[in-house]
């Protein structure tokens, strides 16, 4: 693979491989519509099931909707990753990786333009939850600089997760074994606070749901936004802004480097 020298030039080029390998990825929706919608929909089915067919908001004193809209929110964020996982697992598999290595291209576009067309994505469904939460009574009640810092919060978590899965992926290796990566996932998403609040659980079981990188988030956007939360007087809790930021920092520099790394060695 050639390489520019180092610079502005190379930053420029770095910038145009990686908006080309997004613009791919955008290509793929306008061929795959029923894909994409199927991600944005998913997500309201199972906010409208948990809202009028199955329940929430156990412990929760005040609207059930407002307490369970953001954590839905959470959970949006954290799931959809399955998508990502098998775009990587099966370029990996077809071929892709390697008729890009042998392109005058910056290697890391390709995950770089990947996570750029999710994040659109992410947008995207962001907006659509809002939109239907708002359509079932759900309201923000702090103004709009702390609605725009509870979304910041949101896709930020969006991009931590983002950057694990495409490393599970590469690890992966294979599209058969993104299911397996799925099992795994689903269990985390529910061990939080989106559907129920920790003092409503066991005491054991609401220890660790509080300390769920979901939670956190959830919790901290829900304090944004003046919805319910729960009366949780713990540590995490009350610092759940602080955590917000930390877990998704500390998993995007674990797993940003190491999935670079794991490419990079792909790409020789």
């Amino acid at each position: 693979m050639s390489t520019t020298t180092a610079g502005p030039g190379r930053i420029g080029w770095a910038l145009a491989d990686s908006w080309t390998m997004t613009r791919r990825e955008l290509a793929h929706w306008a061929r795959q519509p029923v894909q994409v919608v199927v991600g944005l929909v998913f997500p309201v089915m199972l906010l409208l099931m948990f809202n009028y067919l199955v329940g929430g908001g156990q412990g929760v004193e005040g609207d059930n909707t407002e307490f369970l809209v953001p954590g839905m929110l959470a959970l949006t964020m954290a799931f959809g990753l399955e998508g990502t996982m098998l775009a990587v697992t099966q370029d990996l598999n077809k071929g892709v990786v390697d008729r890009f290595r042998s392109m005058p291209m910056v290697s890391g576009a390709v995950l770089v333009g990947r996570s750029a067309a999710d994040m659109l994505q992410s947008v995207a469904a962001l907006a659509v939850m809002t939109g239907v939460g708002y359509a079932l009574g759900w309201r923000w009640h702090n103004g709009t600089a702390a609605a725009l810092g509870a979304l910041g919060l949101l896709l930020l978590l969006r991009f931590a997760m983002l950057w694990t899965g495409i490393q599970l992926a590469m690890v992966a290796g294979r599209p058969e074994m993104v299911q397996a990566v799925q099992i795994l996932v689903w269990p985390v998403g529910f061990l939080s606070n989106v559907f129920a609040t920790p003092e409503s659980m066991p005491g054991p079981l609401g220890a660790a749901v509080e300390w769920n990188p979901m939670s956190a988030t959830a919790t901290a956007v829900r304090d944004l936004f003046g919805n319910p939360g729960g009366s949780s007087g713990s540590w995490a809790a009350e610092h759940a802004g602080l955590l917000a930021v930390l877990w998704p920092v500390a998993l995007i520099a674990v797993f940003f480097p190491l999935a670079v790394r794991r490419f990079a060695r792909l790409s020789r």
